[in-house]
């Protein structure tokens, strides 16, 4: 756009443009149709270039018109854009919100959540989709996603809602029957129970050491002969005795509580698992959005 453009500009031309004459235009900007005339022409000097062909009996865009036409209502719709998200930025949260979480931890957490925000925003209208595979982080599909683990994608807004280790256990039961693992290679003799969830490869276990400073990784490749892509039957196998089972904190922490699973390999740490909410950069104006994350966080820190 040619410097000193004003968008009254370009809604002048979008308005001649969509008229069938200059009379017409002057009727609907409610001006004279020589005012419309001086206008257009000194449009045409500043810019250099003739934008419309008028004749007696008609008038037509000029290539170089139409190429400003399309420039113009490109913008102006851009504009329209813009100072709708800004009134939604401090307006009451409305609307559909769409959100997704794992099923376990979107049950046990987010679903309770959900029910207590709708108490205070009964305007807002929230679809939860519980998927045991998240959504890629740039789709489109989801306003809000509840993941574990930092967006490696730099377009993404990630608010951190809690802290999260994986931690490995098993059942005294299954310990008392094989020896207590005391190095990430002892796992290979064990039973290890599988799960299959998101991108991340299945069956190796990546535990890293820290010692006088210095990180040490080592990736372990398990087995066991159980396997699912459903957190809560993996747990249900751990407590059973079926194996050694790496999972999020917040889904067995009471069971390390009571002793009915116990924690190994104590001093070795598996990949970060913080609770994030994340959704892209163009929602992050939408009151309902940042309103409902805003909830989220604050509960998760109570």
């Amino acid at each position: 756009m040619t410097s000193g453009t004003h968008p009254s500009e370009l809604a002048f031309f979008s308005v001649i443009a969509s008229s069938p004459g200059l009379a017409a235009a002057a009727r609907s900007l409610g001006v004279t149709p020589p005012a419309v005339s001086k206008r257009l022409a000194q449009m045409e000097a500043r810019l250099g270039v003739p934008l419309v062909i008028r004749t007696t009996r008609r008038m037509r865009l000029t290539p170089e018109g139409e190429i400003y036409l399309a420039h113009a209502r490109r913008i102006l719709a851009e504009i329209d854009d813009m100072e709708q998200l800004l009134a939604d930025s401090v307006a009451a949260p409305k609307g559909m919100l769409r959100v997704n979480a794992s099923p376990g931890f979107g049950r046990s957490y987010i679903a309770p959540l959900v029910s207590r925000f709708m108490l205070t925003h009964p305007e807002v209208q929230i679809q939860l989709q519980l998927s045991v595979d998240p959504p890629a982080f740039s789709s489109d599909t989801f306003d809000v996603c509840i993941r574990f683990g930092e967006p490696p994608d730099a377009r993404i807004i990630a608010r951190r809602l809690a802290t999260n280790r994986r931690l490995l256990c098993a059942s005294p039961a299954y310990l008392a029957r094989h020896t207590v693992p005391s190095t990430p290679k002892d796992l290979e003799k064990h039973h290890c129970i599988g799960i299959q969830q998101g991108d991340e490869a299945y069956g190796v276990w990546r535990l890293t050491t820290e010692r006088g400073g210095s990180k040490t990784t080592e990736l372990v490749r398990v087995h066991g002969t159980l396997s699912t892509n459903d957190g809560e039957t993996a747990v249900n196998w751990a407590l059973d005795g079926h194996g050694i089972l790496m999972r999020a904190e917040w889904d067995i922490s009471r069971y390390l509580n009571s002793g009915r699973l116990v924690q190994v390999l104590h001093e070795y740490q598996t990949p970060d698992a913080d609770i994030y909410a994340t959704y892209l950069q163009k929602h992050q104006l939408s009151t309902r959005v940042r309103a409902f994350v805003d909830f989220v966080a604050l509960s998760f820190q109570s």
